[in-house]
Parts: C-alpha cells; structure tokens; sequence
C-alpha cells in the first residue's frame, strides 16, 4: 500500500486500477505460476499422442519435428530460459535449431488454425 500511494503521489494521479498494475506489475508477475521446460514437453507429448523421448530425440519426420517445434515455442514464450538451455533440454540441439523452431511456429500460427488453436490450448493448460 505504501508503495502505490508513494508512486500515485509521485506522478501525481489518483489510484485506480490501471495504475495500482502499473505500479505493482513487477509484484503480480513473481505471483504468476511458472512453467517448467519438462512440463510444456510434457504436455505437448501428450497433445499431440507422441512419446516424449521421439519430441527430443533426433527424429526429423514431421510428426515428431512440429510438436518438437511447438514445445519449443511455447517454452520461449512460457518461460524465461535462454535459446542455449531450451537446446539442452531437447536433446542437445544447437540454439539456431531454437530460433528456426520458435520462428517457424510462429509464422505457422498466422496462417494454420489448427496450430493456432493447439497453441491456445496447451498455452491454457500450462498456465492453469
């Protein structure tokens, strides 16, 4: 409380709801639930009725590469992991094989419905 009167009277406005998240955003976001790398893989596996050893394992055919590409995705906007340690986690590969994985759903999300939709989904699921 001390600090959201402190920040209303310092930029001289009236406490409302916008200002009490402006000044409190920092305090809410360490309340919000974290998401672990092993749970999105986890519950990607699950979506999309693969084991989780073939989403991390050298695999390249396209039933094992686009989960693996959406768990990674969802592991660069769910969590605050490097591309480096996201690597690491599946399987050893290189953070460029991250970034192509993260781009690729991405520019996939705009024109494939049904990867927007599985992205909604799990995102739900994860975030509880």
């Amino acid at each position: 409380m001390t600090r959201l009167f402190a920040f209303a009277s310092l930029v001289g406005k009236p406490i409302t709801q916008d200002l009490t998240q402006d000044c409190l955003a920092d305090m809410l976001r360490s309340f919000e639930r974290k998401v672990s790398i092993e749970e999105i893989k986890r519950k990607v596996a699950d979506h999309y009725n693969i084991r989780l050893s073939d989403m991390v394992g050298p695999k390249r055919t396209r039933c094992y590469a686009r989960p693996r590409q959406v768990a990674m995705y969802l592991c660069k906007q769910l969590t605050s992991r490097s591309l480096p340690e996201i690597g690491r986690s599946f399987g050893g590969r290189d953070h460029t094989t991250i970034m192509h994985g993260v781009r690729r759903i991405g520019e996939l999300r705009g024109k494939d419905a049904e990867i927007a939709d599985d992205l909604e989904l799990l995102r739900r699921a994860l975030e509880g």
